[in-house]
């Protein structure tokens, strides 16, 4: 059992969510409107093919593998300390990329935002989780926070789109500069840190080594794979590195006193489902976004913004989803039977995605799964996001945030990879069945097409059997009587 004693709740929470939603909002925003204006940077900068993936990469890169680092570091140094320096540092990194003069500048500058979204990231999330103890409004806080999380990066590519068309891909950096400074603005009303006691003062330096050594290695290798191949020594070589690396790594957090990631954190069912529901849902998502950008882009010949405007329905969606569903069910109900569902209602979106040709219209083809994806995700991120820190003592409030954007960040990369990699071989067997026809703008579309159906099929299938997975391992806390309901904090049971 795992309990911990709310503190008096602070009357300016609700006025802190929308800071904190606003820096979540800023990286997740990054995360897609670079995308959109990679192209038109590769231009300015005389920017190689096989070198722009880097400006996605360094970020990720850092990003993923110092998220463990960053949320322990979160909960030594202070969550609102670390939440304004990982802000400022941010907003600084961000004004040096969009100011870049040529690539390498621009590869640092995203490198160090990497760096800085690390701290950032598990410092918001954990500000949320202890400001808002009471059941009914943590569970809007955090259908607040999943809508987020799930639709910030549809907003992130209309915005993209937007500023890339009018101003300049520039002003795709300069833009976090803004947000930055507005969301530091609400740090008098974020919860003040606590003095750390003296087990809290140390820092897991063989577990530090290890877990960044291991999820460089993770995500690297999942980054080389689509140009790579699978069964390239670039690619087998560091995800054989990062698995060794990551058994040494649960080996020694079982032995330490003071361990960089206690295990308990992982090991609880529902928080551990949660942190799998995250990972899925974000295969899910990136695999959505990604082909269906070149579908309509590529294929339907759209321009980059209308492709952003494309992708607002599915942002509605998700907030109809988290904000109208969610929020209310979340005290009432466990989370697996809103993460179990959800999950499976995005992958009938994707399925439905299966069948588009050249010739599908938006409103037939695209809309329906868009609304679905939506809906479903707005469902799994709004709970999976409540419960992630949900029962940890305070002290690990931060590292059990990093987890859970750690499983969304290595979700992203392995599925961006996979999907990818099973698109291009789907392709590339079309053209090589068709090669007796004359090449041309069709030949190419059906073949881009034949590769975005079966990457949407196999997207499908990986949400389903994560539907049924997190439906038979979800270990749920119930609230009891009618706590939940009237807005009291219940005592929760969580049996690891």
């Amino acid at each position: 059992m795992s309990t911990d004693t709310p503190r008096a709740a602070d009357p300016r929470r609700r006025l802190s969510l929308v800071f904190i939603g606003l820096a979540q909002l800023m990286i997740v925003l990054d995360i897609t409107i670079v995308n959109i204006a990679l192209p038109s940077a590769q231009r300015d900068l005389g920017v190689s093919d096989g070198d722009r993936q880097w400006v996605i990469t360094a970020y990720t890169l850092a990003f993923g593998s110092l998220l463990l680092l960053g949320g322990r570091i979160a909960d030594l140094t202070g969550r609102r300390r670390a939440f304004l320096i990982g802000l400022t540092g941010f907003a600084v990194a961000s004004a040096l990329g969009g100011a870049a003069p040529d690539f390498g500048v621009l590869l640092a500058a995203r490198a160090l935002q990497g760096v800085f979204a690390a701290l950032l990231a598990p410092a918001a999330l954990s500000l949320l989780s202890v400001s808002f103890t009471e059941p009914a409004e943590r569970a809007k806080a955090f259908a607040v926070f999943g809508a987020i999380a799930a639709g910030g990066g549809a907003i992130g590519l209309v915005l993209g789109g937007v500023l890339t068309e009018y101003l300049d891909w520039r002003w795709c950096l300069y833009v976090n500069v803004f947000i930055a400074a507005v969301a530091a603005a609400g740090r008098y009303v974020l919860p003040a840190d606590t003095p750390a006691g003296r087990d809290r003062a140390r820092l897991d330096i063989p577990g530090v080594l290890l877990a960044v050594c291991a999820l460089v290695a993770v995500v690297y290798g999942c980054s080389e794979a689509e140009a790579e191949g699978w069964d390239s020594p670039a690619v087998v070589g560091p995800l054989v590195a990062g698995g060794v690396l990551l058994t040494v790594f649960v080996l020694v957090e079982r032995r330490v006193a003071h361990p960089l990631l206690p295990l308990r954190v992982v090991l609880d069912r529902t928080r551990g489902s949660a942190y799998l529901a995250v990972a899925v849902a974000t295969v899910g998502m990136f695999g959505m976004f990604l082909f269906l950008t070149y579908y309509m882009q590529l294929v339907k010949g759209y321009s980059a913004m209308l492709t952003g405007v494309a992708f607002l329905p599915m942002t509605a969606a998700v907030l109809v989803a988290a904000g109208g569903v969610a929020a209310r069910l979340i005290p009432r109900v466990p989370p697996r039977a809103l993460v179990a569902p959800g999950l499976l209602v995005a992958a009938t979106g994707v399925a439905l995605l299966v069948p588009l040709d050249p010739d599908s219209s938006y409103a037939a083809g695209v809309l329906p799964a868009e609304l679905l994806v939506g809906f479903g995700m707005g469902l799994v991120m709004a709970p999976s996001m409540n419960y992630a820190t949900h029962g940890v003592r305070a002290q690990e409030a931060g590292i059990a945030s990093a987890t859970v954007n750690t499983g969304q960040q290595i979700g992203g990369s392995l599925g961006t990879a996979l999907l990818n990699t099973v698109a291009a071989s789907a392709t590339a067997d079309h053209l090589a069945a068709h090669r007796d026809r004359p090449p041309g703008p069709d030949l190419r579309d059906a073949a881009l097409v034949e590769g975005f159906s079966d990457a949407f099929l196999v997207a499908a299938v990986i949400l389903a059997s994560a539907s049924l997975l997190v439906a038979a391992l979800m270990n749920t806390p119930r609230p009891k009587g009618r706590a939940a309901a009237e807005g009291t904090e219940p005592t929760m049971t969580h049996i690891g």
